[in-house]
């Protein structure tokens, strides 16, 4: 390669992160919602000349490869995750299937990169395209059955509850709904082991790798392959946010 090719390519390279570095970078109404007035007025922020706004990758995030995969987003944008990661090494050794390792390992994704409100539901749908239908169900149902005890696989209320929600909380209409559907469900017990699961996953001097389930992923994951967010399926444009959450439009 040339001495002229390389300065060109460097060249190339300093205007672009002089021009990432000038885009006006504008946050979404969810992102800061209570912070602000959701129903006031709230212009874009005022941009100098030769600015534009951000309609790409946010620059100060880590730079995602131009077809993701899962592991990609696991280091890349849900990291650390070490609560997902010693979940599913849990299920592992306590013998579970592999479907159920799967939804120990996916069940908090959205916690982690999208969004902790309903946090199971937005998992399952941003998964469901890429895993069996019983994995993304675990997903979501365990959003309902943490809040319940099951004494026959020794799931007790957590105490954690009691300290971060108060003695007096109770459970909004619509889980209870959803905790009474899922007992009666076929899966029911594949949502539960999730959430017993998660229960006991949150030692802080427990590392361990997202690489420790490559096989399982391959054997349970359905990568397309333009990468994560690149395809078409129904929660591709979730993926897409997670890569650039700061996206104008």
């Amino acid at each position: 390669m040339s001495m002229q090719s390389l300065s060109d390519r460097a060249d190339d390279l300093e205007e672009r992160m002089s021009r990432d570095l000038d885009d006006v970078i504008v946050k979404s109404v969810l992102y800061v919602s209570g912070e602000l007035d959701p129903t006031a007025v709230r212009p874009p922020p005022p941009k100098a000349n030769g600015q534009h706004y951000l309609m790409a990758p946010d620059p100060r995030l880590l730079e995602m490869p131009a077809a993701p995969t899962l592991i990609d987003f696991f280091r890349l944008r849900f990291g650390p995750a070490a609560h997902l990661l010693q979940s599913a090494r849990l299920a592992v050794k306590n013998g579970l299937d592999e479907k159920t390792v799967m939804a120990c390992l996916l069940h908090d994704i959205a916690v982690f990169g999208l969004i902790r409100a309903d946090h199971g539901y937005w998992g399952a749908q941003l998964v469901a395209p890429y895993v069996d239908e019983e994995v993304s169900w675990a997903i979501r149902a365990h959003q309902a059955l943490r809040f319940y005890p099951d004494e026959s696989v020794g799931y007790d209320y957590p105490e954690a509850y009691v300290r971060m929600f108060g003695p007096d909380y109770r459970p909004d209409p619509y889980i209870d709904r959803d905790y009474q559907a899922a007992r009666a469900h076929k899966w029911y017990m594949t949502a539960r082991l999730v959430t017993l699961n998660d229960f006991y996953a949150f030692d802080p001097d427990v590392t361990v790798d997202i690489e420790e389930f490559t096989d399982i992923i391959g054997r349970n994951f359905r990568q397309p392959e333009e990468g994560l967010g690149m395809d078409s399926s129904p929660s591709s444009h979730m993926w897409r946010t997670i890569i650039a959450p700061t996206k104008f439009l």
